[in-house]
């Protein structure tokens, strides 16, 4: 589904990624681990779109978007991929429906077709009675829930998670990481996560080791 084939990517002279190249098939859950500073983060942003590789190509499903200009970019990230961020994201003026079903309507979708399927996965969330609550009248596991809930309402290719768990208590760690196996069974989702969290990585169906600006499996 992704095949990233010799990628680099330099920010002046310090060179952060040294010719990367990962496949990732269709309802994986890869981790993506190593000490800080090793390029994890770097390279999650490169498959997210959100910066231009130095060298090197990303493809999805055959199409590589390093050659996509920023319009048609903007498009396709809105579309095929979700995001999962340590600290959630979430805007905080908004009520847990209202962030969830931002990204589509933003893909131009209309607001009773979101707001149905975005309680539809408040409810696999276990949160459809927190719909109307703010991220500040939530509690940070629940804020996660309704992250990973905003980042699967466009049916995306492939969820990014960067460090989802990192600011979570040992319960609302493990609720999670369990979500993330269940919504792979339930839709067949795929998921790259950047961890550095042993246990969650031990679970995945794969681990890459960065070192370096390198990839190694393990």
């Amino acid at each position: 589904m992704i095949e990233i084939t010799n990628l680099t990517k330099r920010f002046g002279k310090l060179e952060v990624l040294k010719g990367v190249s990962l496949k990732v098939n269709r309802g994986e859950v890869i981790s993506i681990v190593g000490p800080s500073g090793a390029g994890k983060t770097t390279l999650l942003q490169l498959i997210g779109t959100l910066d231009k590789p130095s060298g090197g190509s990303i493809c999805f499903n055959g199409e590589d978007v390093t050659r996509m200009n920023s319009k048609r970019l903007a498009a396709f990230r809105n579309k095929h991929i979700g995001f999962v961020f340590q600290f959630h994201q979430l805007l905080p003026e908004f009520t847990a429906l209202e962030n969830i079903i931002i990204p589509a309507l933003i893909a131009g979708r209309s607001r009773s077709e979101a707001e149905k399927e975005a309680m539809e996965l408040l409810g696999i969330m276990g949160l459809q009675e927190r719909a109307q609550h703010k991220p500040s009248e939530m509690s940070g596991g629940e804020n996660q829930r309704v992250a990973v809930a905003r980042a699967l309402i466009n049916r995306p290719d492939v969820i990014l998670a960067d460090e989802p768990s990192g600011s979570l208590d040992s319960k609302n760690k493990e609720e999670l990481h369990k979500l993330f196996f269940d919504l792979r069974d339930k839709f067949g989702q795929t998921f790259i996560i950047v961890t550095h969290d042993e246990k969650l990585a031990s679970f995945t169906d794969r681990t890459i080791q960065m070192v370096d600006g390198c990839v190694k499996e393990s």
